[in-house]
């Protein structure tokens, strides 16, 4: 289901991905990023973040983004900000406006999102499996009695925030819509990227 239509401040970051129900740590130095932070704390605290599809200036936005809300700031004195946004919602763009501000805004659509919905336990097990896999392979240290105590939407949704994935990959994610979805793509994603050239510690897509 679908809400009205709301005006949203965004971030474009490429490979910063937010999830409802979830934390993004950010640091503010730009000028036209700090406006947006100053104009954010004035109104309703909430920012949008969104990737843009291409590394230039102006580019054209992916159409999925996350309605974050400023939960922490630290403002400095030289007018940077530190601060965490605590993801509140997906909203899909529905065009860009024609501003004067120095920061991009966007009217969209906030999405009514998954969290009532569960995964079945083959592909809870699935995933965990898998995930174990890719882990010790890019030797990366978990402490799985945690995540095992994690319910399923905080599993995957954690997992998909904090991937090393290539911007397009975390997008997908991002775009799936449901859970299931989800947590089925990322298995995908980490035996693609999980592969290795012999002896060579890098991730490849061959």
């Amino acid at each position: 289901m679908v809400e009205a239509r709301t005006r949203i401040s965004i971030f474009p970051l490429s490979g910063a991905m937010l999830y409802p129900g979830l934390q993004l740590p950010l640091h503010i130095f730009e000028p036209r990023y700090r406006a947006l932070v100053s104009d954010a704390l004035a109104r309703d605290r909430r920012i949008g973040m969104i990737q843009p599809q291409r590394a230039e200036e102006g580019a054209p936005l992916f159409s999925i983004g996350c309605l974050g809300r400023i939960d922490q700031v630290e403002a400095m004195d030289d007018g940077r900000y530190n601060l965490v946004l605590a993801g509140e919602a997906r909203f899909r763009v529905a065009r860009e406006l024609d501003v004067t501000t120095p920061f991009r805004q966007v009217e969209a659509e906030l999405l009514e999102d998954m969290d009532d919905q569960f995964l079945a336990p083959v592909e809870r097990a699935s995933f965990e499996r898998e995930a174990r896999r890719f882990a010790d392979a890019q030797g990366y240290r978990v402490d799985w009695t945690s995540v095992a105590q994690l319910d399923d939407l905080s599993l995957i949704n954690g997992v998909s925030q904090i991937a090393p994935f290539d911007a397009a990959a975390k997008q997908a994610l991002l775009e799936a819509d449901s859970l299931g979805a989800r947590c089925e793509l990322l298995v995908q994603l980490m035996q693609f990227f999980g592969r290795r050239d012999g002896d060579d510690d890098r991730v490849t897509l061959q």
